[in-house]
């Protein structure tokens, strides 16, 4: 397969499996745009595995020989294709790619997480490390702010899909938080939106908020059209937040879908700003 070949593919599942993230990407430079949706493609694979239906010794064989063909040069695989071809071209840091698979087994034996803290180190791994392999590609050294802004973006995650993730047997919310708000598992397998829930609820989104205003301190150091591309991110994710709370938090339902008018606006905002 060759490399441009390998690129069309990933870059056709991040428009196909990723809408936000393709209007993100769609305002980058082709070569930062291709390792980019290379990025996004190892850390879908990651998630598919981790998610999907096979039995969980099998899941955990495929996300170690997915850790390990980070050590190989040739590859069939059109993803790994395109991912080697943009470690060559950035300085995309090996050890971002394996911490999102460290993520992926984590889920394979971890399912609740007692304090925010724990929930934290997760969100470093799954999400956080895909901000600081991104940044290599945007061309900043600001890791702290890119890692800080992916735990952000996956925090609004975990609001959006508190009912899909119960279905996989999972709850990210902390048991902590939960019990201080007097919110039960058996609420959230309700269904149940109550004062007590919308309270917790308004709590995660608070901080979601702060984590993201702290994460966007990374655009200081982009380049306009990088900038552009990260702004548009965090636009389109803050705007998701905005449906769900304007719901009253009424997440059970499905999570809230922007309109194409809706991110073509809030690319609009990045170009006039």
């Amino acid at each position: 397969m060759t490399v441009d070949a390998a690129y069309g593919e990933v870059q056709r599942l991040t428009r196909k499996r990723a809408r936000n993230f393709a209007y993100g990407i769609m305002v980058l430079p082709r070569e930062k745009r291709r390792a980019i949706a290379a990025i996004y493609a190892y850390a879908r694979r990651v998630d598919d595995i981790a998610d999907g239906d096979l039995p969980a010794a099998e899941k955990r064989a495929q996300l170690e020989s997915l850790g390990a063909a980070l050590n190989v040069d040739d590859h069939q695989d059109a993803m790994l294709v395109a991912l080697a071809d943009a470690r060559s071209r950035f300085p995309i840091p090996v050890e971002s790619l394996r911490a999102l698979v460290d993520g992926g087994l984590q889920d394979l034996e971890q399912h609740r997480y007692a304090t925010f803290d724990d929930l934290h180190a997760y969100c470093c791994k799954v999400a956080g490390a895909v901000g600081v392999a991104c940044v290599a590609v945007y061309g900043s050294d600001d890791v702290e702010h890119a890692q800080t802004l992916g735990v952000a973006l996956q925090m609004i995650n975990i609001i959006r899909d508190v009912r899909e993730d119960w279905e996989l047997g999972r709850v990210y919310l902390p048991q902590d938080e939960l019990g201080s708000y007097a919110v039960t598992e058996d609420d959230i397998a309700a269904g149940r939106v109550n004062d007590a829930w919308r309270a917790l609820m308004t709590f995660q989104a608070q901080r979601a908020r702060a984590y993201l205003r702290d994460g966007l301190e990374l655009l200081g150091s982009l380049d306009s059209r990088s900038a552009l591309c990260v702004s548009t991110f965090a636009g389109l994710y803050r705007a998701t937040l905005e449906r769900i709370e304007a719901a009253g938090f009424d997440v059970f339902d499905g999570p809230p879908h922007l309109s194409a008018f809706t991110k073509l606006r809030i690319v609009g905002e990045g170009l006039r700003r």
